[in-house]
């Protein structure tokens, strides 16, 4: 059951509350190949969220992860990966995944046609928007936060929009050590509710990417104490302090021109290519738009005439022309004089 086939190969890091069900969608909509990558277990403490069971407690998130979507899809391809990505090791495996030909024999250039990142933490987010940078990969963040009644999901597409250093969260700008805000067996507040609304808009926006329809959110975050969605745009920023991401951006420059003429060429092509006809056809309803300065019909046809089996009440204005005019009544001079001689009798009376 692949909707899609094989050609498109998303890679999903962190198979959390968000990750899990934005895998499970993957494969239920058919996606033919994923990638999965993340290097925690399975906790009792995540039963509070979607898709992991009891009976998996103790089992890798990966495997855990496999072996649920295999039941499900058979026939996607799942491809995963134990590691952690913030060591050097992992880092490296993570980098050749993007890069690797061998999972796409026929197409050139990246591995993989998205990435997408529901990791739990800054440092990992770090690494996703360092791999992606240097290997100019375009890539999805998605995010909880810590209260569970708020998330959001971001495009990220190096040179182009705002990478994960043009702008970090405000912990991290503020010099917060994000690893003192966790505690060790504690898990953070979360809702299955919010997880699965943010995985969800982060699926719908992959899909509407990878089959081109649509309108793919820069930025939509989701507030679930006011069921507010603001939408954003982020640029990038010129004083990053990604070396790649600067480095991207000097090349998007370069080709931004070429892309907007080719931009407008399709639209003005588009435009050209729509056949002249008619501005209105036949309806079922027989409405028509009739030129005013048309001639005036001459058929006998009636603009007052009733469908078959309707009967008018009231007479048509033009049969009241059927009927001769009354002549005004004019008083002669014997009727007034037969009129004053019974007056004459009553009184008499």
């Amino acid at each position: 059951m692949s909707a899609f086939g094989t050609s498109l190969l998303p890679l999903l890091s962190g198979i959390g509350g968000v990750g899990s069900v934005a895998a499970e969608m993957l494969t239920r909509c058919g996606i033919g190949r994923l990638l999965l990558y993340d290097y925690d277990k399975v906790e009792l403490a995540n039963m509070n969220r979607l898709f992991f069971r009891p009976e998996q407690v103790g089992m890798t998130k990966t495997d855990a992860a496999s072996q649920t979507l295999s039941d499900i899809n058979p026939d996607v391809v799942l491809e995963s990966f134990t590691l952690n990505i913030t060591t050097v090791q992992g880092f490296e495996t993570f980098m050749s995944s993007l890069r690797n030909k061998s999972f796409r024999p026929n197409k050139e250039g990246s591995g993989v046609d998205l990435v997408l990142s529901c990791v739990d933490n800054y440092e990992a987010r770090m690494a996703v928007n360092q791999a992606c940078n240097e290997l100019n990969q375009t890539w999805m963040e998605s995010g909880v936060s810590e209260d569970a009644v708020s998330g959001h999901i971001q495009l990220l597409i190096p040179g182009e929009t705002a990478c994960f250093a043009c702008a970090p969260p405000l912990v991290v700008a503020s010099g917060v050590d994000e690893r003192t805000l966790k505690r060790e067996g504690v898990c953070a507040a979360s809702l299955p509710t919010t997880m699965g609304v943010v995985a969800g808009l982060l699926v719908q926006n992959t899909l509407k990417l990878l089959l081109q329809f649509g309108q793919v959110s820069p930025y939509l975050g989701y507030n679930s104490l006011k069921d507010f969605f603001p939408t954003m745009e982020m640029r990038p920023n010129p004083q990053c302090s990604n070396a790649a991401c600067l480095e991207r951006q000097k090349e998007y420059l370069l080709v931004k021109p070429a892309r907007e003429a080719a931009i407008i060429a399709k639209m003005e092509a588009e435009v050209l290519s729509v056949p002249e006809g008619p501005l209105h056809t036949d309806n079922e309803w027989n409405i028509s738009v009739v030129d005013d300065s048309a001639p005036e019909r001459t058929d006998a046809t009636s603009s007052d005439a009733l469908p078959d089996g309707l009967t008018r009440e009231l007479p048509a204005a033009d049969e009241f022309q059927k009927f001769p005019a009354a002549e005004p009544a004019t008083a002669t001079f014997d009727d007034i004089e037969e009129l004053r001689k019974q007056l004459d009798a009553l009184n008499a009376d």
